[in-house]
């Protein structure tokens, strides 16, 4: 709203969304079920785009991406469950290609960030022997749908190899990683979110790992772990982040940082860059599914992202 957006919010209860919207009197909201095509429909007219962020999208992914389709409009998500994103792919992608229609799932902090952070970092002309994506989070406080994610998806986390997707070694891999402040040297695990999917999508990267700091992994564990709790007016909460990519590349080495507060909310100003980008022609035509390296200037989208700090060093 802030950008000047017009914005339905669209819910599976009518209760919540009354809830949900009673600061926001001028905003239209629209009760949907999943599974009811006819209600999805009715809640998408009108409508130039849709951000889906119902999650676990392993069950809401695929229904609303038919109806951004039969809207004919761009499809978004903020999903980390590789197998939603892959679902999507597999079974989307040729639709949407022949629609002429856009996909961008996972156009947030997993998934997205790091797919803008290894573009804007890398030769993309040229193969790339290695890309390490190592997160550090000072705490994690996971909301309900994390948790509710996190119970549905129990599928093996999958890494690249060889330039082909390989499932995680098991026990899973730990090390440690130097992270730049505020982070500094963290115990880490192998732990992969769709930013694997996203990269190996439109960059030739022979291995992708991903890394998640130990004592964030403890914290999603722990079931009396509270949800994160609001410390600004802006509504992020104090938790901070590191994202730190390393990439090896003809010989050499390149790292991309970036730092910020709050993992969840700053997947909002994320893809509602990459809705406006895409509203107002700032995209690299692309039907079906795409990345946001792939289809946009990846240096200028994270130079325009609030509350993200990047830094390169070559």
């Amino acid at each position: 709203m802030r950008r000047g957006f017009g914005v339905i919010r669209i819910g599976r209860d009518a209760a919540r969304l009354r809830v949900a919207g009673a600061e926001a009197e001028s905003v239209t909201s629209r009760v949907a079920a999943i599974d009811d095509s006819d209600q999805l429909d009715a809640a998408l007219d009108e409508a130039n785009a849709v951000i889906n962020c119902a999650g676990p999208f392993l069950d809401t992914a695929l229904p609303i991406v038919d109806a951004a389709l039969r809207a004919g409009i761009p499809y978004l998500d903020v999903t980390a469950e590789q197998p939603a994103l892959q679902a999507v792919i597999d079974e989307r992608d040729a639709a949407a290609r022949a629609a002429g229609v856009t996909l961008i799932p996972a156009a947030a902090f997993y998934g997205g960030l790091a797919d803008l952070l290894v573009t804007a970092a890398a030769d993309v002309s040229q193969p790339i022997e290695r890309v390490d994506i190592a997160v550090g989070l000072d705490s994690w406080q996971p909301t309900r749908g994390t948790r509710v994610t996190g119970e549905r998806n129990k599928a093996r986390r999958v890494i690249q190899r060889g330039g082909r997707l390989a499932p995680i070694p098991q026990p899973a891999l730990e090390s440690v990683w130097e992270f730049p402040v505020p982070m500094g040297k963290l115990d880490v695990m192998q732990l992969p979110f769709t930013e694997v999917l996203t990269v190996s999508r439109h960059l030739q990267v022979d291995t992708i790992e991903s890394w998640l700091a130990s004592l964030a992994l403890r914290d999603i564990r722990d079931p009396n772990t509270p949800p994160p709790q609001v410390d600004e007016e802006r509504g992020r909460s104090a938790q901070q982040f590191v994202m730190d990519v390393v990439i090896d590349q003809g010989g050499g080495a390149r790292r991309v940082t970036a730092t910020g507060r709050d993992i969840y909310a700053v997947s909002a100003p994320i893809i509602v860059e990459a809705v406006e980008r895409l509203l107002d022609g700032r995209a690299r035509p692309k039907s079906g599914v795409a990345s946001l390296g792939e289809i946009f200037d990846a240096a200028d989208f994270l130079a325009a992202l609030d509350g993200v700090e990047v830094e390169y060093r070559m």
